[in-house]
């Protein structure tokens, strides 16, 4: 297999070099656009003046598509819109005229919503914001569509307080999210007048499907899987479910995404061939199918991976439709290609690396294993070939999946053998039960029968992912390893297609360089000294690494475990201790005196580091005059009305003040 001989394929490398070019560059849109404007005319030219077959049209073509790729990433980027938000003059206190699109998973303290900006006061503007409203706000809950006036400030989105923590405000950036706006009682205004969009309708007609299908008695969990397979909705799945979804190596079944819509353009092929008798029934099969699919799509919200799901399997729908022998590869890279197009921001989702990587590699690894094993018998042939679907499958996500995620399931065979086979069924089911609830004709029986299917999957996973033996977890993995996994992966799928001395020195070559990347972060960690001050609300924590092994200071014994998985997995660390926090401690040519709630500290700390802990009661004031400290440091064990405090009177005084609930962990240098 050559994918390289399809112009889809350079089509599409050569998009995303550019669109990788563009967002390092970060280039102004007039200067991207006059370069496409160049190249654009170069291109035109060569077009009258070169053979289409020659290098020289060859390579302006590439260019000029890459050139391409850097326009759409350059004017992808929000600020770079002359009205967008962040370019106009804002006052501190504005009312902000918003309009729903999306509603995310609540939390403890806040329902969250994303909301697209109309007006700022009285003057029209672009942008998205997340908007926050307090859960003891007496506001009615709100539904995509809805347009509110809300009297606030702008606030940043809050990074993390610890290190390797997930960024959320990184990860709403990439959403084109800069902002989020605090919704308080007597501070906003729900408005009567509203446009209604295709997001809302669809959005209302979820509502209505899952107000019949909770008037059908399923089961609380059941019927939130129910909302996650056809829906989907995933906010009201229990956090325990997902994790065992996660565990088993199934996330990808509550995830729409490619195998869901592939499932469903099967059916749909099926049910809908009785149309092929009708004149022209072929084209009007294929109309049909990519109405339904894209009408599926718009239906579960329009997601990311819905969306190249659908687009996806469009380019499928129409090969069968044409029953040419055409490439997996050029199906794939033409999917690829127009989604870039539309949206070059998606190149950086987790979701469409992933849900490409598998597919690729379920292309190139397939005829492979299929080689290794003919089964004789008909059963043995289906298992063998839906266990080579999934091993290639997770070998083309592997590296992406232990960068991102760093655990590996190794059962997850085991889990898409017993819930893979049984999907079409579950998901055409599902689609019948829906329909019957909107015509008030669901019978009993099939919805109790439903809901035990559904049981039946939740208990399969649940046992698979209590199988811990089986999965590995924190496992340390950055991006020189993500990188050598792909160059160790694409070499290997070189050599089995193509056995050869040089190509398994080549492959070799690339494992030892992966190993030495290894042995040298190793080597790194074991050679590192590190002491840092965590955020902690309670508590006070220091954690001080010495090579490949950690030892916790706290104040309280309850800490919170995900920070130091987090930081043990990125700082490769064996072990961790855990012991009581002291009142003096030596680091390097830095001496370190905590001060807790008694207020009790030696009198010599001329130019010391000082932690306040606990909101000691202390003269600050006095305190500063008799220690001349060298920087005073707070952490998330002290009341902020006593933060505030200490801030006002070390700026007073020109003393360095380090607040970790606003400035986030501090390294002693």
């Amino acid at each position: 297999m050559k994918p390289l001989q399809y112009i889809s394929v350079k089509l599409a490398l050569c998009l995303i070099t550019g669109i990788l070019i563009g967002n390092f560059l970060n280039l102004s849109t007039p200067t991207s656009s006059l370069f496409l404007g160049v190249f654009l005319i170069l291109l035109t030219i060569a077009f009258f003046k070169a053979k289409r077959n020659s290098v020289v049209f060859g390579v302006i073509s590439s260019l000029t598509v890459i050139v391409l790729g850097l326009f759409l990433i350059t004017n992808s980027n929000p600020k770079n819109n002359p009205n967008h938000y962040t370019n106009k003059e804002i006052k501190n206190q504005n009312v902000w005229h918003i309009k729903i699109i999306e509603i995310l998973k609540p939390t403890i303290y806040s329902h969250k919503y994303l909301a697209e900006i109309i007006n700022i006061n009285t003057t029209k503007a672009t942008g998205k914001l997340l908007l926050n409203i307090q859960t003891d706000t007496p506001i009615q809950t709100l539904h995509i569509d809805d347009e509110i006036l809300v009297n606030g400030t702008l606030e940043t989105i809050n990074k993390p307080l610890n290190p390797h923590q997930f960024n959320y405000s990184d990860y709403m950036n990439g959403l084109g999210v800069f902002h989020q706006l605090q919704c308080k009682d007597k501070h906003y205004f729900l408005t009567k007048n509203r446009s209604v969009t295709s997001r809302g309708i669809a959005a209302n007609a979820r509502n209505k499907i899952t107000t019949k299908l909770e008037a059908a008695n399923f089961d609380k969990g059941e019927l939130s899987i129910i909302k996650a397979l056809l829906l989907g909705q995933r906010n009201d799945i229990d956090p325990e479910i997902v994790s065992a979804y996660k565990n088993a190596g199934a996330i990808h079944i509550l995830a729409l995404s490619g195998l869901h819509i592939g499932v469903l353009l099967l059916l749909l092929q099926f049910l809908l061939k009785p149309l092929e008798r009708l004149p022209k029934g072929k084209t009007i099969k294929l109309v049909v199918i990519v109405f339904l699919l894209w009408g599926f799509a718009l239906l579960a919200g329009l997601s990311d991976s819905l969306v190249r799901a659908v687009t996806m399997f469009t380019f499928v729908a129409y090969a069968l439709y044409l029953n040419r022998p055409t490439s997996t590869f050029n199906i794939l890279s033409l999917s690829l290609f127009f989604i870039l197009l539309s949206k070059p921001n998606l190149l950086f989702s987790v979701g469409l690396q992933m849900s490409y990587a598998a597919v690729f590699s379920i292309v190139l690894f397939i005829p492979i294993f299929q080689k290794l094993w003919q089964p004789k018998y008909w059963i043995n042939r289906k298992i063998w070939q839906l266990m080579s679907v999934s091993i290639a499958a997770q070998l083309g996500v592997l590296p992406i999946s232990l960068f991102y995620f760093h655990q590996f399931p190794s059962l997850f065979f085991i889990s898409n053998l017993l819930i893979i086979p049984f999907l079409g069924l579950i998901l055409g089911m599902g689609i019948l039960i829906i329909f019957l609830a909107l015509c008030n004709i669901l019978p009993a029986f099939l919805a109790s029968w439903y809901n035990t299917v559904i049981y039946i999957m939740n208990s399969i996973i649940k046992w698979v992912s209590t199988q811990e033996t089986f999965l590995y977890s924190e496992i340390s993995f950055d991006k020189p390893q993500l990188i050598l996994g792909y160059v160790i992966l694409l070499f290997l799928v070189s050599f089995l297609a193509k056995k050869s001395f040089k190509g398994v020195a080549i492959l070799l070559s690339s494992v030892i360089l992966f190993q030495g990347w290894v042995v040298f972060s190793n080597w790194k960690a074991s050679n590192k000294e590190e002491l840092i001050l965590l955020h902690q609300t309670r508590n006070t924590i220091l954690i001080h690494q010495l090579g490949k092994k950690a030892t916790t200071f706290s104040s309280r014994k309850l800490i919170n475990e995900k920070i130091l998985i987090d930081y043990g997995i990125a700082e490769r660390i064996d072990s961790i201790k855990q012991k009581e926090l002291q009142n003096s401690y030596r680091y390097k040519n830095d001496r370190l005196i905590v001060v807790d709630s008694l207020g009790i500290y030696p009198k010599e700390l001329t130019s010391s580091i000082v932690l306040l802990t606990q909101s000691p009661k202390i003269n600050l004031n006095r305190f500063i005059e008799e220690t001349n400290p060298k920087v005073i440091l707070a952490d998330g064990s002290n009341y902020k009305s006593a933060v505030s405090r200490w801030k006002k009177t070390c700026a007073k005084r020109k003393v360095p003040f380090y607040y970790t609930g606003t400035a986030g962990f501090y390294t002693f240098d």
